[in-house]
């Protein structure tokens, strides 16, 4: 039964602004009437009061609650584990705010209408298991990933301006025989320009290595726990650990809330949008969705056109027909989204008990 079907026969409906000390969470029933306002702290004895507050005040269909992946995922996760309906909730539009205004109670209200008018009827992320294991470990590789493009990037500049007796010989170096020269400097005492130089080179190198170690180390996580978590996923033509890594957090720990493959597509941004009316017939990109799993699957794309014979056919067959290679590539993601998704469809029902067959 749906959120929609059940707003008939429900009670109440909570929506909650969600924010890092407290939440802010109105009640309104059936036919939109507002019932009450409630405060609660980020804290588990302040969830556990919003749920009883919300259960003194009759049946509740659904808890609406904005930044579910963010200020709000203690909370939908709490909620979640005590057996409530959670619903994902989008902050309201300019339109709205201009008209209402802008404060907690109006956003909570708000989040609270959404979910009865149908307009919010997605379940959040569960922020469990292993997925969210692959998130937390990727959001460290890719800071340490940042940061050690930064650390050589430092280090090609003050090449370029370091003393010459200094720059000569470091200059034209690759990457890993300039950190290898580098990290082996004795600076000495910092008396001169050159022993300063030497000094902040030695540095940069070796921070450049610990991060590469740390990188390392994660990887081999990741490796583990995307080959235990999908290994169908993993085993896809052009899917690397990292790849797997993105499109699972993408999905989430529970992939089942995704309701269909048209809907997997939006999230990724590879779906076609109408952009015509009357009798015009006219569709453009969509440039919405997850960026980073967009990117994902255009990597997929890239190394089946390089390696993976039924796709290099696909993309001279069709540039026969006209197409150009970008539009060749847009076709061919959508039909790698497709792929990934009757795997994480799968594994939702692994999840649920429920038969993949």
């Amino acid at each position: 039964m749906t959120i929609s079907d059940a707003v008939g026969e429900a009670r109440i409906i909570v929506g909650v602004d969600t924010h890092r000390d407290e939440h802010v969470a109105v009640a309104i029933d059936q036919l939109g009437a507002r019932l009450g306002e409630h405060r609660a702290l980020t804290t588990s004895s302040g969830y556990e009061g919003l749920d009883r507050w919300a259960m003194g005040l009759g049946e509740v269909v659904a808890f609406g609650i904005e930044g579910t992946g963010s200020f709000g995922a203690g909370l939908a996760r709490y909620l979640a584990g005590v057996g409530r309906t959670v619903i994902e909730v989008s902050r309201p539009d300019r339109s709205t705010r201009r008209r209402l205004g802008k404060s907690d109670p109006i956003d909570a209200e708000m989040a609270a209408r959404a979910v009865l008018a149908g307009v919010a009827k997605d379940s959040p992320k569960s922020g469990l298991d292993e997925v969210e294991m692959i998130r937390m470990l990727k959001i460290v590789k890719d800071s340490a990933i940042k940061a050690r493009t930064q650390a050589i990037n430092q280090m090609k500049a003050l090449v370029i301006t370091a003393p010459v007796e200094l720059r000569h010989p470091l200059a034209g170096l690759n990457v890993g025989r300039l950190v290898a020269r580098c990290a082996s400097f004795r600076p000495g005492e910092l008396v001169a320009p050159l022993a300063a130089a030497k000094h902040t080179l030695r540095m940069l190198a070796r921070r450049h290595r610990q991060l590469t170690s740390e990188i390392e180390s994660i990887d081999s996580e990741m490796v583990r726990l995307t080959t235990e978590t999908a290994p169908a996923l993993v085993d896809l033509f052009g899917v690397g650990p990292d790849v797997a890594a993105t499109l699972l957090v993408t999905a989430g720990s529970n992939p089942e809330r995704l309701r269909s493959e048209a809907a997997f597509a939006a999230l990724c941004g590879v779906n076609p949008i109408p952009a015509s009316s009357g009798k015009n017939n006219r569709h453009r990109l969509n440039r919405g969705g997850d960026r980073r799993a967009n990117a994902a699957l255009y990597r997929i794309v890239l190394v089946r056109l390089r390696y993976h014979e039924p796709t290099k056919e696909y993309m001279s067959r069709r540039t026969t027909e006209g197409m150009t290679k970008a539009e060749i590539i847009r076709c061919l993601k959508r039909y790698v989204a497709r792929q990934v998704y009757a795997i994480l469809r799968d594994i939702g029902r692994h999840n649920l008990g429920l038969s993949t067959s």
